[in-house]
C-alpha cells in the first residue's frame, strides 16, 4: 500500500488496522477534510476476479445509504488503477470479538447496553431494506464512548432481491449463521436477530451456543434441539434475558422477535431487571446514555418506582419525613408547656385586680397555636 491513494491523493495511509481473507483495512488521513478515515482496499489477489470486485463494490453502494449513530458510515469509493476501495467511519476502540479475547465474558447489564445500540443499528439497516448476513463480535465495533455500531456490509443482501450471490450461497462466519442460512436458503432480517441471539450468548457466556467444528456439524446441532439457557453457563444473567436470547436463537424465523421488539424487551429490563435497576436508580450519565428512553422524566420516575417498590397512588399523601415529625413533636411539646404555664399562672394569682386584661388574639394559648401551625406548615 503506497503512503497515499486514489482521487488526486486525497487519502493518506497511516498504518495498517486489520486484515482478512478478502480485504485489508487501514488507518488513513483525509487531506481534504482533515480527519481520520478507515480505508478499506480488496486484497490483490482477489482483484482479477469479477464477481468478488462486484461484490465488494456492492458493499460500498449498500452501505452507502445508511446513516445512523451505531451504523459504520460510508464517506466515499473508488478504484485506484483496478484497486477497488473504500472509506468508512473511523472508529476509535475495538471489536466486541477483542473485548471478549481480552476480558472474557461481559456483565448481564453491559450486554444489555450492547445490544440495544446493535438493534438500533439494525433497525435502521433493515428499515434501508437490507439484511447484514454477518452480524459477528468481529463486526462490532465499541468506540471509547462506549457507543456500539455495526461495521462490515460485504455480504449484505438487498430485501430488493440484487444481490450477487448463487442461490444456495453460504456466506457468513459458520458458527453465528442462522439455520436457514446455513442450509443456503433465502435470509431475511430475522437471519440477523438469529446472528444477535448468537453474539448475545456469546458475551454472557464466553462461548456460542453451538460450539461445531463444521457447516454439517452445525446444521446438526441446531436441528436437535435448543442449547442450555446462558443463566446456566453464567450466574448473573436474569431470567427474562434469559428468555430474550433463546428467543432470537428458534429455529423457526417466524418465532423469533423483530429486532423493534426485542429493543423494546431489551430497554424493558432497565426497569424491571435488578442489576440494571440499580443502575436506573444512580442517574448516572452512563446510565442515562446507555438507555436513551430511560431519560425523560416519566421513565425515570417509573425507574426508581421498580427499585423502591412502592409506587405511588393517584391522590394518595406522601409519606412524612423524619424532620416533619421532629417539628410537628416539638410544636406540641410547646403548646403543653404554654396550657400548663397558664394554668398554673391563673391558679396562683391573688386576685382579679392584680390581672391585667389582655386581647384573645395575644393570649399565650393562642401564641403557642400559632408556633404549632407554623412549625407544621414548615415540615411539609
Amino acid at each position: 500500500m503506497s503512503a497515499a491513494i486514489t482521487s488526486g491523493r486525497r487519502y493518506a495511509v497511516e498504518r495498517r488496522l486489520g486484515s482478512g481473507g478478502m480485504a485489508s483495512v487501514y488507518l488513513a488521513r483525509d487531506v481534504v477534510l482533515k480527519r481520520r478515515v478507515a480505508l478499506k482496499v480488496l486484497a490483490e489477489s482477489l482483484c482479477g476476479d469479477d464477481a468478488v470486485k462486484a461484490r465488494f463494490v456492492r458493499e460500498g453502494e449498500l452501505a452507502a445509504r445508511l446513516s445512523h449513530p451505531n451504523v459504520v458510515r460510508v464517506y466515499d469509493a473508488g478504484d485506484e488503477r483496478g484497486t477497488p476501495f473504500i472509506v468508512m467511519e473511523y472508529v476509535e476502540g475495538t471489536t466486541l470479538a477483542e473485548e471478549l479475547t481480552a476480558s472474557g465474558p461481559l456483565p448481564a447489564t453491559e450486554v444489555v447496553r450492547i445490544a440495544v445500540g446493535v438493534c438500533a443499528g439494525l433497525e435502521h439497516a433493515h428499515a434501508a431494506g437490507l439484511v447484514h448476513r454477518d452480524i459477528k463480535p468481529h463486526n462490532l465495533l465499541r468506540g471509547r464512548d462506549g457507543v456500539v455500531k455495526v461495521a462490515d456490509f460485504g455480504i449484505a443482501h438487498a430485501a430488493d432481491g440484487s444481490f450477487l450471490t448463487g442461490a444456495g450461497t453460504v456466506l457468513g462466519s459458520a458458527a453465528y449463521l442462522a439455520p436457514e442460512q446455513a442450509r443456503g436458503e433465502a435470509v431475511s432480517p430475522a437471519s440477523d436477530v438469529y446472528s444477535l441471539g448468537v453474539v448475545l450468548y456469546e458475551l454472557l457466556t464466553g462461548r456460542t451456543p453451538y460450539p461445531a467444528a463444521t457447516l454439517p456439524e452445525l446444521i446438526a446441532e441446531q436441528a436437535s434441539g435448543r442449547p442450555p439457557a446462558p443463566s446456566r453457563l453464567a450466574a448473573d444473567v436474569p431470567e427474562p434475558l434469559d428468555q430474550l436470547v433463546l428467543a432470537c436463537l428458534a429455529r423457526d424465523p417466524d418465532q423469533r422477535p423483530t429486532v423493534g421488539a426485542l429493543t423494546t424487551e431489551l430497554r424493558r429490563l432497565t426497569e424491571t431487571d435488578a442489576p440494571t435497576q440499580a443502575l436506573a436508580a444512580t442517574g448516572s450519565r452512563e446510565s442515562e446514555e446507555a438507555f436513551p428512553t430511560s431519560s425523560s422524566a416519566p421513565t425515570r420516575r417509573l425507574a426508581r418506582r421498580a427499585v423502591t417498590g412502592r409506587p405511588r397512588l393517584p391522590g394518595a399523601l406522601e409519606p412524612l419525613s423524619a424532620r416533619a415529625y421532629l417539628l410537628l413533636g416539638l410544636a406540641a411539646l410547646i403548646v403543653v408547656a404554654v396550657a400548663l404555664g397558664i394554668a398554673l399562672a391563673g391558679g396562683g394569682a391573688s386576685s382579679p385586680a392584680q390581672m391585667e386584661p389582655v386581647q384573645p388574639a395575644d393570649s399565650p394559648a393562642q401564641h403557642a397555636r400559632n408556633l404549632a401551625d407554623w412549625l407544621r406548615d414548615a415540615a411539609r
